[in-house]
């Protein structure tokens, strides 16, 4: 177990390799309750959130999962987030744990001239269990009514799962198919204790820390204070994709992020595969006097198949 963010969370149960595989070839649960949950409601909360982040929030619709980064003036990462539209005035927000205190301040600092619109911190309210991995959707089918196989990538429904009303959302940090389940914090021992009992059949594992940074890194996402942060923009981290300089009204870091996407000596965060263990590290390498600057990430492929 170790300190994160203020919670003990354990870095593994078994191995981070095994449960990195299990991942990979059967199933994975992570406890991921450390997150933190924001409501964002009223008539000016898609205006607000346009502003706020760099993605389009007006092509969000109910039951619609948005990836985005919030940015400061300069272009650097205040956090990446995911915006859940449950209706048009009523959105969820999921932030990094340990940004959380940090993004409600900025967030209220930011809502000033928005006249309609309320922010609440839902942290303590919920706790997230996130089942991820090839057998994922028939795992969690056994417990609930709702038609999985028709749930997109990026899209959620409400419903119950072993008797728990869950937000269910088809989104993940792992590279594979599977499920976050957001549900009220109380019920998280029975539902967890569920899931492991369905999914022990289907060769599902508990998984700690390590397995979920291995096996985002190795998918190539980035992860926050390491390939994204307030001096690593979106543009140099690759999620240029999230970076919308065209939609009406602007958002916060859109100029700064613009003259960055323009120059051709900017830095990139590039992936290697590499070494023998899973790792991550930045440094400055020097290709050429005109060449761009990068930033190296290195990471290890732990999966057979990949």
């Amino acid at each position: 177990m170790v300190d994160f963010a203020g919670w003990d969370m354990p870095v593994q149960y078994a191995s981070i390799i095994a449960e990195h595989k299990a991942v990979r070839t059967t199933a994975g649960l992570f406890d991921v309750s450390h997150m933190g949950e924001v409501d964002v409601v009223g008539a000016d909360a898609e205006a607000f959130l346009s502003r706020l982040v760099t993605n389009e929030v007006s092509s969000l619709y109910p039951g619609r999962v948005l990836y985005t980064p919030m940015c400061r003036p300069d272009g650097g990462v205040v956090d990446d987030l995911l915006v859940y539209q449950r209706e048009p005035s009523r959105y969820f927000l999921c932030l990094n744990a340990s940004n959380t205190a940090k993004d409600l301040a900025w967030m209220r600092e930011q809502a000033s001239g928005f006249a309609d619109l309320t922010l609440t911190d839902r942290s303590e309210d919920y706790a997230l269990l996130a089942v991820q991995g090839p057998t994922a959707e028939k795992i969690v089918q056994t417990l609930t009514g709702a038609k999985l196989p028709i749930l997109r990538y990026y899209h959620f429904q409400e419903g119950t799962v072993a008797g728990v009303h869950c937000l269910i959302s088809r989104t993940g940090y792992t590279g594979e198919p599977g499920f976050e389940l957001y549900h009220a914090a109380a019920d998280a021992p029975a539902l967890a204790t569920a899931l492991l009992e369905a999914g022990t059949p289907h060769g599902l594992q508990l998984a700690g820390l390590g397995a979920r940074d291995s096996l985002r890194l190795e998918a190539g996402y980035p992860l926050y204070g390491h390939e994204l942060n307030e001096d690593l923009s979106p543009v140099a981290a690759g999620l240029g994709w999230t970076v919308k300089l065209q939609k009406p009204g602007g958002f916060i870091g859109r100029d700064a992020l613009a003259a960055e996407k323009q120059d051709p000596a900017r830095r990139r965060v590039v992936y290697f595969r590499t070494g023998t263990a899973a790792s991550c590290e930045r440094e400055p390498l020097s290709w050429t006097k005109r060449a761009p600057r990068w930033e190296r990430c290195s990471g290890h492929a732990l999966s057979d198949a990949r």
